[in-house]
C-alpha cells in the first residue's frame, strides 16, 4: 500500500541533526521525520553499525537499519578530526534539534560543549540519549537494551512462573527511550515559542526501563513484596492470561465484572459469574488457578479464532496468539496503513495519525552518505576545506575531478 501524501507534516520547517546510532536516537529521528521534519543523519566514517546487523540485507544495508532511518537525508562525517567538527558545527548552526548518543564525555572532549552549542545556536534543542546519564553511581557507563532490561528489573518479571528471567523479545527499552526523547523534544519546541530559547533534553535507557515497571513498582511500593514471574498472567487482574482452547491458545484480558459475566454467558457457564470465589476481581485473583481450570474446560470445545471473534464482538477483550507473519498481512493491519510501500522500500507505518497534517513517507532510508553533496551545497560550504573528513567515494561540490574521493 502506497501511503505518500503531498501535504506538509506537523513538523514541516523543523531541521533535525540526527547524530545518533543504533536504535533509541534513530527511532526518535524517524518519528520526527515521518511527520515532516528535515532530518539529516550524520554517520561516522564506518557508518551506523546497524547497517551490518543482518541478515536480511537489502544491498549493503540490514533490515535493522532500514526500519529506523526512512525519511532522512544522509551524510558521512569524521567528527574526530578538526575539520569534521567544524562541518558538524555548521550543520548544528542550521538546526532546530540535535539528537545524539555519543558516549558521555565524547562531545566535550572534542570541545563541543553545551555552552558552545548554546552560544552558537541559542534556539537549539539538544537531545541526548544515553545508557545511564552523565552522573550518579553508574553515570557515563554504556548501555544496550537487553543489559538495561536485566539491570532495571524487567527481565525479573518476564518469564514463566518458576522459570529463569527472560528478556522481552523486542527492544522495548530502546523504543521507549526514543519515544520519550520525542516527547521531550516536542515539549522543548513548544516552550521555545514562549522563551525563544532552546534547552537540553535528556533521556536514558535506565530511567526509561525503570519507568516501564508498571504495575510491579506500584505494587511493591504498597505491599513491599518483590514481584515474581508469572508467565502470561497479570499480577493484579484475572482472568488475564493465556488459556488453552481446542486449537491455538487464546489470550483473555477481562478487566471488570461486566466483561466476566459476558465471558461466562458466551461460554455457557453463567454459574461461574455467580460463584462467590469469582464474584470480584480480587476474588478471581485469589482463586485464579481454579478459575483457569474451569474456563479451559469450556474453551476446549471451541476453535480459537472462532471463539475469539465471538467474544471480542460481545465486548470481551481477547485475541488469538498470532505470529508476526499473520499480523503483517492481517486485513486490519493493512486497513490501518501500518505496512507501507514507498520509494521501493517496505516499512512499518507510523502509529500516530493526524487528520490535517498526516504522516508522509518521502524518502527511503539513505544509502551511506547519500546526500553529502546536496547538504554541502545547502550550507554553501567550500568542499576543499572538508574533503579529508568526508567518506571516500563521495563527490564533493567544487572539487576538481582529480580531487574526487575515490
Amino acid at each position: 500500500m502506497n501511503m505518500e501524501h503531498n501535504g506538509k507534516g506537523a513538523l514541516d520547517g523543523i531541521r533535525v541533526i540526527d547524530a545518533s546510532r543504533v536504535l533509541g536516537g534513530p527511532y526518535a529521528g524517524q518519528i520526527l521525520a515521518d511527520h515532516g521534519a528535515d532530518v539529516i543523519k550524520v554517520e561516522p566514517p564506518q557508518g551506523d553499525e546497524t547497517r551490518g546487523w543482518g541478515p536480511p540485507f537489502d544491498g549493503d544495508a540490514a533490515s535493522y537499519f532500514l526500519g529506523l532511518n526512512r525519511n532522512k537525508r544522509g551524510i558521512g562525517l569524521d567528527i574526530g578530526q578538526a575539520a569534521g567538527r567544524e562541518l558538524f558545527l555548521h550543520l548544528i548552526d542550521s538546526a532546530d534539534v540535535l539528537i545524539e548518543n555519543f558516549k558521555i564525555g565524547t562531545l566535550e572532549r572534542w570541545g563541543i560543549t553545551r555552552a558552545l552549542l548554546q552560544d552558537r545556536n541559542p534556539r537549539l534543542i539538544h537531545a541526548r540519549v544515553s545508557g545511564f546519564g552523565a552522573d550518579g553511581p553508574m553515570g557515563g557507563l554504556p548501555g544496550y537494551d537487553a543489559a538495561i532490561q536485566a539491570v532495571c528489573g524487567i527481565m525479573s518479571v518476564n518469564g514463566e512462573a518458576g522459570g529463569a528471567a527472560l528478556r522481552v523479545g523486542l527492544p522495548v527499552v530502546d523504543m521507549a527511550t526514543g519515544l520519550n526523547a520525542v516527547i521531550g523534544i516536542l515539549m522543548a519546541l513548544n516552550e521555545r515559542h514562549a522563551s525563544g530559547k532552546g534547552q537540553f533534553v535528556e533521556t536514558t535507557l535506565y530511567d526509561c526501563g525503570f519507568s516501564l515497571l508498571h504495575p510491579h513498582l506500584p505494587n511493591f511500593y504498597l505491599n513491599g513484596r518483590t514481584p515474581e514471574r508469572a508467565g502470561n498472567a497479570h499480577p493484579n487482574i484475572s482472568p488475564y492470561d493465556t488459556y488453552a482452547t481446542g486449537t491455538e491458545p487464546l489470550f483473555l484480558a477481562v478487566g471488570n465484572n461486566r466483561q466476566f459475566a459476558t465471558l461466562c454467558r458466551a461460554l455457557g457457564c453463567e454459574r461461574l459469574a455467580g460463584d462467590p470465589d469469582f464474584a470480584t476481581n480480587a476474588d478471581r485473583v485469589q482463586n485464579r488457578a481454579a478459575l483457569k481450570v474451569a474456563l479451559e474446560r469450556r474453551l476446549a470445545d471451541h476453535e480459537c479464532a472462532a471463539i475469539a471473534g465471538t467474544l471480542i464482538r460481545a465486548g470481551v477483550p481477547c485475541g488469538a496468539v498470532r505470529d508476526v507473519a499473520e499480523v503483517a498481512c492481517d486485513p486490519h493491519t493493512l486497513h490501518r496503513e501500518m505496512v507501507v510501500d514507498a520509494h521501493g522500500h517496505r516499512g512499518t507505518g507510523s502509529p500516530i495519525k493526524l487528520d490535517r497534517t498526516p504522516v508522509s513517507y518521502r524518502r527511503a532510508p539513505p544509502a551511506f552518505a547519500e546526500h553529502t553533496t546536496e547538504i554541502m551545497d545547502e550550507l554553501g560550504l567550500a568542499a576543499d576545506a572538508f574533503e579529508d573528513v568526508l567518506p571516500r567515494g563521495i563527490r564533493v561540490p567544487g572539487a576538481s575531478p582529480g580531487k574526487d574521493r575515490k
